[in-house]
């Protein structure tokens, strides 16, 4: 079961950030090219990863797992594509 645990947590961390590829306010150059097709590959993502966390803790613990390590990554690439390119490198005035 450690290794569905696993596969489920890299799944809504993968989810995430094909979400914040699709995303206009990203700040990686090379994620933004990936555009819409992040945006439904992040959305399909969401959905295996909230079934895999389910089938490996049931239905109420699963969809917190997923719903805490889906919104920790959610907010982490943001917050590292911040620090890693610097203050007004993704706006465009």
């Amino acid at each position: 079961m450690a290794w569905m645990s696993m596969a489920a947590a890299l799944a809504a961390w993968a989810s995430a950030a094909g979400l914040y590829a699709g995303s206009r306010h990203c700040r990686w150059p090379s994620w933004r090219r990936i555009g819409r097709v992040g945006t439904w590959l992040g959305l399909l993502l969401a959905v295996v990863a909230l079934a895999l966390w389910m089938r490996a803790l049931g239905a109420g613990a699963g969809l917190c797992a997923m719903l805490g390590s889906w919104m920790l990554a959610l907010m982490a690439l943001p917050y590292m594509a911040g620090m890693r390119v610097g203050g007004n490198a993704g706006s465009d005035a």
